[in-house]
């Protein structure tokens, strides 16, 4: 199993970064299994960063294995969803970025993606209408909608299955709207989608 993720895959999230907007191809890095947090179980602020940031991601779930996939047919390969959070140490990344380093050290640690249990998304009437939150203390910080996306589920698919090739239970992470910010030990984040929380979980 493998974590593939989407950098920058919502306009109002780039610009908040000072980031460039993407043309043509989508922002793609990875994270190691390690990284992986289920089950809502807490997740502990490494001592390497002072700057540990929350993203609410929608997770797309492969089904089946597939490269060199046409965007077409893509769809065919994942039959699941659910919430996740990308979490960036924000401070190492800046530095590797004005160094022109690689993220891995700002996106991979231990226990930086968590991710909710899955859903069929068949249950949901349309996938690029879906509205997604994450509150922080009761407090909302984040709001996105999947019509917002600037690279569709089916084109990352594709995209991505022209370099690696996907595999069953692989997970793909699809981007964050506005709103990241720090987190701090003792938050509880809650994370919705539609009008199911599926993320509860604290910071220690």
């Amino acid at each position: 199993m493998k974590i593939i993720a989407v950098g920058r895959n919502y306009a109002e999230h780039a610009k908040e970064l000072n980031n460039p907007v993407p043309v043509g191809s989508p922002v793609i890095f990875m994270k190691p299994d390690t990284a992986l947090l289920k089950d809502n179980k807490p997740f502990y602020h490494p001592d390497f960063s002072e700057d540990i940031h929350h993203e609410i991601e929608i997770v797309l779930k492969v089904c089946k294995e597939g490269k060199h996939i046409s965007e077409k047919f893509a769809g065919n390969y994942f039959d699941e969803i659910a919430l996740g959070v990308d979490f960036t140490a924000r401070d190492i990344q800046q530095r590797h970025k004005e160094k022109g380093l690689p993220w891995e050290l700002a996106k991979g640690f231990d226990g930086s993606a968590p991710v909710s249990n899955f859903l069929p998304k068949a249950q949901f009437a349309d996938l690029y209408n879906l509205n997604f939150k994450l509150d922080v203390n009761g407090q909302n910080r984040q709001t996105g909608n999947t019509r917002d996306l600037i690279f569709s589920f089916e084109f990352v698919i594709a995209f991505v299955s022209k370099y690696i090739t996907l595999k069953k239970g692989d997970l793909i992470y699809t981007g964050t709207p506005a709103g990241v910010a720090k987190v701090n030990i003792g938050d509880r984040l809650e994370g919705y989608l539609e009008d199911q929380k599926l993320l509860d979980f604290y910071i220690k």
